[in-house]
Protein backbone atom coordinates (compact mmCIF):
# COMPACT_ATOMS: atom_id res chain seq x y z
CA UNK A 1 0.00 0.00 0.00
CA UNK A 2 1.70 3.10 -1.25
CA UNK A 3 0.87 6.68 -0.33
CA UNK A 4 -0.94 8.79 -2.89
CA UNK A 5 1.63 10.07 -5.36
CA UNK A 6 0.69 13.63 -6.30
CA UNK A 7 3.39 15.40 -8.25
CA UNK A 8 5.24 17.59 -5.75
CA UNK A 9 5.75 21.07 -7.08
CA UNK A 10 6.19 24.36 -5.31
CA UNK A 11 3.08 26.52 -5.17
CA UNK A 12 4.58 29.22 -7.40
CA UNK A 13 5.31 26.69 -10.13
CA UNK A 14 1.79 25.27 -9.89
CA UNK A 15 0.29 28.74 -10.06
CA UNK A 16 2.32 29.52 -13.20
CA UNK A 17 1.26 26.21 -14.77
CA UNK A 18 -2.36 27.00 -13.91
CA UNK A 19 -2.04 30.30 -15.78
CA UNK A 20 -0.81 28.32 -18.81
CA UNK A 21 -3.65 25.81 -18.48
CA UNK A 22 -6.26 28.58 -18.31
CA UNK A 23 -4.67 30.31 -21.32
CA UNK A 24 -4.89 27.04 -23.24
CA UNK A 25 -8.67 27.19 -22.80
CA UNK A 26 -9.04 30.93 -23.44
CA UNK A 27 -12.50 31.91 -24.60
CA UNK A 28 -13.92 28.40 -24.06
CA UNK A 29 -16.09 28.55 -20.95
CA UNK A 30 -17.29 25.02 -21.71
CA UNK A 31 -13.79 23.82 -20.77
CA UNK A 32 -14.28 24.83 -17.12
CA UNK A 33 -14.56 21.24 -15.88
CA UNK A 34 -11.38 20.33 -17.73
CA UNK A 35 -9.49 23.19 -16.05
CA UNK A 36 -10.90 22.25 -12.63
CA UNK A 37 -9.85 18.65 -13.23
CA UNK A 38 -6.32 19.85 -14.01
CA UNK A 39 -6.29 21.78 -10.72
CA UNK A 40 -7.57 18.75 -8.75
CA UNK A 41 -4.92 16.50 -10.28
CA UNK A 42 -2.04 18.89 -9.77
CA UNK A 43 -2.87 20.59 -6.46
CA UNK A 44 -4.59 17.54 -4.96
CA UNK A 45 -7.71 19.64 -4.35
CA UNK A 46 -9.26 22.86 -5.69
CA UNK A 47 -8.04 25.70 -3.45
CA UNK A 48 -10.00 28.94 -3.23
CA UNK A 49 -7.12 30.92 -4.76
CA UNK A 50 -7.25 28.73 -7.87
CA UNK A 51 -11.04 29.08 -8.07
CA UNK A 52 -10.76 32.87 -7.95
CA UNK A 53 -8.04 32.88 -10.62
CA UNK A 54 -10.10 30.63 -12.90
CA UNK A 55 -13.23 32.76 -12.41
CA UNK A 56 -11.38 35.96 -13.26
CA UNK A 57 -9.32 34.70 -16.18
CA UNK A 58 -12.03 32.51 -17.76
CA UNK A 59 -14.71 35.12 -17.04
CA UNK A 60 -17.05 32.68 -15.33
CA UNK A 61 -19.00 33.34 -12.13
CA UNK A 62 -17.75 31.81 -8.89
CA UNK A 63 -21.19 30.24 -8.49
CA UNK A 64 -20.54 28.14 -11.61
CA UNK A 65 -17.22 26.95 -10.21
CA UNK A 66 -18.67 26.23 -6.76
CA UNK A 67 -21.59 24.40 -8.35
CA UNK A 68 -19.33 22.08 -10.29
CA UNK A 69 -16.97 21.39 -7.38
CA UNK A 70 -19.80 20.59 -4.96
CA UNK A 71 -21.80 18.54 -7.47
CA UNK A 72 -19.03 16.18 -8.62
CA UNK A 73 -17.36 14.07 -5.95
CA UNK A 74 -14.23 13.98 -8.07
CA UNK A 75 -13.45 17.46 -6.80
CA UNK A 76 -12.40 18.33 -3.28
CA UNK A 77 -12.27 21.67 -1.50
CA UNK A 78 -9.59 20.45 0.88
CA UNK A 79 -6.45 18.39 0.38
CA UNK A 80 -6.82 14.62 0.24
CA UNK A 81 -5.08 12.51 2.82
CA UNK A 82 -1.89 10.60 2.24
CA UNK A 83 -4.07 7.48 2.18
CA UNK A 84 -7.38 7.50 0.34
CA UNK A 85 -9.93 4.89 1.34
CA UNK A 86 -12.73 4.42 -1.19
CA UNK A 87 -15.74 2.35 -0.21
CA UNK A 88 -18.08 0.94 -2.83
CA UNK A 89 -21.79 1.48 -2.23
CA UNK A 90 -22.96 -0.16 -5.45
CA UNK A 91 -25.83 -2.63 -5.21
CA UNK A 92 -23.80 -5.79 -4.48
CA UNK A 93 -21.61 -4.05 -1.89
CA UNK A 94 -24.62 -2.35 -0.31
CA UNK A 95 -26.54 -5.63 0.00
CA UNK A 96 -23.51 -7.39 1.49
CA UNK A 97 -22.86 -4.89 4.26
CA UNK A 98 -21.02 -1.86 2.90
CA UNK A 99 -23.11 0.40 5.14
CA UNK A 100 -21.76 -1.35 8.27
CA UNK A 101 -18.19 -1.05 6.98
CA UNK A 102 -18.71 2.65 6.23
CA UNK A 103 -20.17 3.21 9.69
CA UNK A 104 -17.12 1.63 11.29
CA UNK A 105 -14.72 3.79 9.25
CA UNK A 106 -16.70 6.90 10.23
CA UNK A 107 -16.58 5.91 13.90
CA UNK A 108 -12.89 5.01 13.92
CA UNK A 109 -11.76 8.03 11.89
CA UNK A 110 -14.22 10.60 13.23
CA UNK A 111 -15.02 11.82 9.71
CA UNK A 112 -17.79 11.43 7.15
CA UNK A 113 -17.40 10.46 3.48
CA UNK A 114 -15.61 13.01 1.29
CA UNK A 115 -13.63 14.30 4.24
CA UNK A 116 -10.06 14.01 5.51
CA UNK A 117 -8.74 13.45 9.01
CA UNK A 118 -7.32 16.52 10.75
CA UNK A 119 -3.78 15.16 10.42
CA UNK A 120 -4.27 14.85 6.60
CA UNK A 121 -3.39 11.18 6.86
CA UNK A 122 -6.64 9.52 5.67
CA UNK A 123 -9.44 10.54 3.31
CA UNK A 124 -12.70 8.61 3.17
CA UNK A 125 -14.64 8.44 -0.09
CA UNK A 126 -17.79 6.64 -1.16
CA UNK A 127 -18.00 5.53 -4.79
CA UNK A 128 -20.83 4.04 -6.81
CA UNK A 129 -18.99 0.94 -8.07
CA UNK A 130 -15.48 -0.47 -8.05
CA UNK A 131 -16.28 -3.20 -10.59
CA UNK A 132 -15.66 -6.14 -8.24
CA UNK A 133 -19.23 -7.14 -7.37
CA UNK A 134 -18.32 -10.80 -6.84
CA UNK A 135 -15.95 -9.75 -4.04
CA UNK A 136 -18.41 -7.42 -2.30
CA UNK A 137 -18.19 -5.44 -0.19
CA UNK A 138 -14.99 -3.92 -1.51
CA UNK A 139 -12.83 -0.95 -0.51
CA UNK A 140 -9.64 0.36 -1.99
CA UNK A 141 -6.74 1.89 -0.09
CA UNK A 142 -4.88 4.10 -2.55
CA UNK A 143 -6.50 2.08 -5.34
CA UNK A 144 -5.36 -1.27 -3.86
CA UNK A 145 -8.51 -3.43 -3.59
CA UNK A 146 -9.55 -5.02 -0.30
CA UNK A 147 -12.30 -7.58 -0.97
CA UNK A 148 -14.99 -9.11 1.25
CA UNK A 149 -14.79 -6.38 3.86
CA UNK A 150 -16.37 -6.74 7.27
CA UNK A 151 -16.70 -3.93 9.81
CA UNK A 152 -14.42 -5.76 12.26
CA UNK A 153 -11.59 -5.59 9.69
CA UNK A 154 -11.53 -1.76 9.78
CA UNK A 155 -9.33 -1.30 12.88
CA UNK A 156 -6.66 -3.59 11.41
CA UNK A 157 -6.59 -1.72 8.12
CA UNK A 158 -6.31 1.61 9.92
CA UNK A 159 -3.51 0.28 12.12
CA UNK A 160 -1.66 -0.92 9.00
CA UNK A 161 -1.99 2.56 7.48
CA UNK A 162 -0.80 4.26 10.67
CA UNK A 163 2.19 1.94 10.89
CA UNK A 164 3.21 2.88 7.34
CA UNK A 165 2.40 6.58 7.62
Amino acid sequence: MEATNHVCRCREELDALLDQEIARHEGRKDDLIEVLYWVQENYGYVPLEAQLKIAKQMKVPMTAITGIITFYHLFSLKPKGKYEISLCKGTACFVRGATDVLGRFEKELGIKPHDTTDDNMISLEVVRCLGACGLAPVITVNKEPRPRMKSDMVPGILQEIRNQG
